[in-house]
C-alpha cells in the first residue's frame, strides 16, 4: 500500500511541477526564459501596442503630447517603447544613437528605421518608425496624418531608408 502512495505522490509532484513550467512559460513570465525570447516578446508588445493607436493619434511636427494622443514620428516611437520599459530620447537625432546598428537585411520586429524624406543623398536622418516584420514597418506620418503602415521593400521608403537599429 506504501508503494501505491509513493508512486501517486511521484506522478502528482511531476504533474504539478510540469502545470508550474508549462504555466509560466504561456504567461510569458518565467525568470529563466533566454533574452532573445526575452526580446521577440517585448518586439511582439512594440508592434501590438503600436497598432493599437491605429486611427486614435494625430501627427503634429515637433509635439509630444500623449494624454491628446498627439505626436511627431519620434515622439511616438518614445511613447511606444516607453511602455514597454525601453528609454528612448524624444528626436530622430537621438534615437538614431540608441541601442545597436542594425542591417536592413537583418531588422527583425519591434527594431527601429530611419529615413531621409528629403532625399538629397546627404542620407539626413528626419523620420523614423517601428518595423513590423516582412517587409513592413509603421509609423506616424503627416501624409495620414497618423500611423501608417507602409513597405520598406519598395515604392518611397524604400529609396529613402537609411538605417536601422535595435533597441530590445
Amino acid at each position: 500500500m506504501q508503494n501505491k502512495f509513493s508512486f501517486v505522490r511521484k506522478i502528482m509532484t511531476v504533474t504539478l511541477g510540469a502545470t508550474i513550467l508549462m504555466s509560466a512559460f504561456s504567461v510569458g513570465q518565467a525568470s529563466f526564459i533566454p533574452t532573445a525570447a526575452a526580446a521577440v516578446s517585448k518586439a511582439d508588445r512594440v508592434v501590438s501596442l503600436a497598432l493599437s493607436y491605429k486611427g486614435r493619434i494625430t501627427y503634429d511636427f515637433g509635439t509630444r503630447n500623449p494624454s491628446r494622443l498627439i505626436f511627431d514620428c519620434s515622439s511616438f516611437t518614445e511613447f511606444i517603447f516607453a511602455k514597454v520599459g525601453v528609454d528612448l530620447k524624444w528626436g530622430t537625432k537621438y534615437q538614431k544613437y540608441a541601442g545597436h546598428y542594425v542591417s536592413k537585411s537583418n531588422l527583425r520586429k519591434g527594431d527601429l528605421v530611419f529615413f531621409d524624406t528629403i532625399g538629397r543623398n546627404n542620407r539626413a536622418i528626419n523620420h523614423v518608425g517601428i518595423y513590423m516584420g516582412s517587409g513592413k514597418f509603421i509609423h506616424d506620418t503627416p501624409s495620414v496624418d497618423g500611423l501608417a503602415i507602409s513597405n520598406l521593400s519598395t515604392g518611397f521608403w524604400s529609396t529613402h531608408y537609411v538605417t536601422g537599429r535595435r533597441v530590445l
